[in-house]
């Protein structure tokens, strides 16, 4: 079965807890503390499989979750930083986010993606000893991984797409040119799903051409097999459209070249203008007197397309049409790769009640699940963020909480694995 767009949840793992111990050793006198910090949690990856031409294994598994970080232990040991996933998933996948839609990652290129990032793991009390605070009996808890809605939506990574009714010879086509061997009968809807083939035209000189299932006269509104399989032409930089001239199933070629443009165009206005060559197909079939071809060449030559003639079932033609098809390639750009366009919302102020407050002698220790939040996405070492993470601190009143509680100035607050000095 052929799937190309999924929806699946992803958990990061959450990073392990600090430890707190102290140093228990003979003829050591106050040994002082040293619990390890806690093991990073592991992240969710995803990785490009040439050997993978669907997404159909995540019809059967829809949630993904990497590994926690283990806790640290005494003598400064460290946790076992947890596994990371990786998820494999076909060239061409594009990655968006269910909520806005947007772009998170083309996965076009051979480089791993992380998905969702693990957790930091906490520090153990080690971290906390000071000339004044000797015996710090407190540890940070590690942080939660990022967690994620997406889709998967495959975007085959093709040259070339095939387009034209069903039934028409893009299968033929494909079969007599390249190395692929999709199905090919002489019924509606024989292809189901997108074929590739690889068309070798000579020494250094290949394509990728896909045959796209054939759409017909209200596909944008679910008619055959609709515009679900669309999709995988948005990448294509050459459309051919394969014309059946013999009107063996007594439709018009005119008629269906029009038709099928409009379908194109109702499904994406880019697609639409996307440069193409159309072919007329089933020269062998084409009834005696017939002015099929001439009419079909006017019209299509009338509009600045190239037209061919070939047969795909003799293959008269083709091999011209794929040394064609080559030389127009060798003029366009590139397949397309989006370009990311998701911006990972950070989390707004939270009530100051959600958060816990801890006193250790001149430390204040605050945690909770929304500060977990905002620390995980806040890079540190960026004044802006540094600038948003301080405006936070002050709108959810969490200064003025630890002005009612005693704070004093010099006193330290250590936010996770982040301390500063308190100043009013």
């Amino acid at each position: 079965m052929f799937v190309d767009k999924v929806q699946i949840s992803v958990q990061a793992g959450r990073g392990g807890d600090g430890a707190v111990a102290f140093h228990r050793e003979k003829y050591v006198a106050a040994g002082g503390p040293d619990g390890g910090d806690g093991g990073s949690g592991g992240s969710v990856m995803l990785r490009v499989d040439d050997n993978l031409s669907t997404l159909m294994d995540f019809r059967y598994r829809r949630k993904y979750a990497a590994t926690p970080g283990q806790n640290g232990r005494g003598m400064r040991c460290t946790g076992k930083s947890g596994e990371d996933l990786v998820i494999r998933v076909p060239r061409g996948t594009v990655v968006r986010d269910v909520q806005t839609g947007g772009i998170i990652k083309d996965m076009s290129s051979r480089e791993d993606f992380v998905l969702a990032k693990g957790g930091r793991g906490g520090w153990g009390n080690q971290h906390f000893a000071t000339p004044t605070r000797q015996v710090p009996r407190f540890a940070k808890a590690g942080l939660p991984g990022e967690a994620m809605e997406v889709v998967l939506e495959l975007k085959l990574l093709a040259d070339v797409g095939l387009v034209g009714f069903p039934n028409v010879g893009k299968s033929t086509l494909l079969t007599v040119t390249s190395n692929a061997h999709p199905k090919v009968a002489d019924y509606h809807f024989t292809t189901l799903y997108p074929n590739l083939g690889v068309i070798y035209v000579e020494e250094g000189v290949s394509f990728v051409m896909a045959d796209i299932p054939g759409i017909i006269e209200g596909a944008a509104e679910g008619a055959g097999l609709g515009h679900d399989f669309l999709r995988h032409i948005d990448r294509c930089r050459l459309l051919v459209h394969i014309v059946d001239v013999s009107g063996s199933e007594g439709r018009d070629p005119v008629d269906d070249f029009e038709k099928i443009n409009a379908e194109l165009a109702e499904y994406s206005s880019d697609l639409a203008q996307r440069p193409m060559i159309v072919a007329a197909n089933k020269l062998d079939l084409l009834p005696e007197g017939s002015d099929n071809l001439e009419r079909l060449r006017t019209h299509v030559t009338e509009r600045g397309y190239a037209f061919y003639e070939i047969s795909a079932a003799t293959t008269q033609g083709t091999k011209q049409l794929m040394r064609v098809i080559a030389g127009r390639l060798a003029t366009l750009p590139p397949v397309t790769v989006y370009e990311p366009d998701y911006v990972k919302p950070l989390p707004e102020a939270g009530s100051v009640s959600d958060l816990q407050i801890q006193h250790e002698g001149d430390t204040w220790i605050v945690s909770g699940p929304w500060m977990e939040r905002l620390v995980a996405d806040i890079n540190f070492g960026d004044y802006e963020s540094r600038m948003y993470f301080d405006r936070q601190l002050r709108r959810s009143g969490l200064l003025g909480r630890l002005e009612e509680l005693g704070v004093e100035e010099g006193d330290t607050v250590s936010i996770y694995d982040l301390e500063f000095t308190y100043e009013k």
